[in-house]
């Protein structure tokens, strides 16, 4: 029998435990505080803007939104992300990609404090991912939300065999660290794979996050097989969809994530979470 893991669920638990954690620092005289930096009039970008802000407002977080026009400078970007890197009221700071051709995206992502990285890009946060360091320190939220996940639903990651299907520094590669780090055997899978079946066929776990529709099928997976599905699609009917072909895919699959209510929820909760985190472990280092 497949379960569905429901991520909408899970979302709205963390959310009420980063609401008690908000409240508790409250009493203390600290609101945990989140920048998010949006450059353009991307309708995508500015919709998941919106979500982010609400959220965090609803569960007592101080959310700050600056809105760029398109045409400012990187030297520009760089001031901004500076001031509130000196900004002792902000706890997290993101800016939304995509950033405009003209921009350096790393370049604006090594700006920011790595304690104040809330997206876990900064290339100091990364390495401490890959190396499974034992300090704090913030881990994209995407793939911290889809192990949050995991463990919700008691899956055991150790001497399994995982298949992370796309290489991103957003999801892919901290991924593929993650289930590395938890004791999975990794496969990472990308444009120049020749084949996916050879791989897939045979994976205990799939984590797909390529923006391909129907990239898997039922004849793709084994049987009992944890699929994970990050894609974000339109098919042909104007409906959201993932990475894998769901009806196709669920009396096979072992667990299995929708689309939507999925890892999507699990994302910004898990942002909201790790904004909460940052501040705590700021004061535990003394700052």
């Amino acid at each position: 029998m497949t379960t569905i893991i429901d991520g909408k669920q899970l979302a709205k638990k963390t959310n009420e435990q980063t609401k008690m954690e908000v409240q508790h620092l409250k009493e203390m005289g600290i609101t945990p505080g989140l920048a998010v930096v949006i450059v353009g009039n991307d309708e995508a970008s500015q919709r998941y803007v919106r979500n982010k802000n609400k959220t965090a407002q609803r569960l007592g977080i101080n959310s700050k939104v600056i809105e760029l026009a398109d045409t400012i400078t990187e030297t520009e970007l760089i001031d901004i992300v500076q001031q509130l890197n000196d900004d002792d009221a902000i706890n997290g700071i993101l800016v939304q990609d995509p950033l405009p051709t003209h921009i350096d995206e790393r370049k604006i992502t090594r700006k920011i404090k790595p304690e104040k990285d809330v997206d876990g890009f900064h290339p100091y946060n990364v390495g401490k991912l890959f190396l499974d360091d034992t300090t704090n320190y913030p881990v994209a939220c995407t793939p911290k939300g889809i192990m949050t996940m995991l463990k919700e639903y008691n899956i055991d990651l150790l001497g399994k065999k995982a298949v992370v299907i796309g290489r991103s520094a957003i999801v892919g590669k901290p991924m593929a660290a993650l289930l590395l780090n938890a004791g999975a055997s990794i496969t990472v899978l990308h444009r120049y794979t020749t084949d996916i079946l050879e791989y897939t066929k045979t994976a205990d776990v799939i984590v797909a996050a390529t923006g391909t529709l129907h990239l898997l099928q039922a004849k793709s997976i084994k049987q009992g097989a944890v699929i994970i599905d990050v894609g974000q699609n339109i098919d042909e009917t104007g409906h959201l969809v993932g990475d894998v072909d769901y009806d196709d895919v669920f009396d096979r699959a072992g667990y299995i994530t929708p689309v939507p209510g999925g890892v999507g929820p699990m994302t910004i909760a898990t942002l909201m979470q790790q904004t909460v985190e940052l501040t705590k472990w700021g004061l535990n280092s003394g700052k």
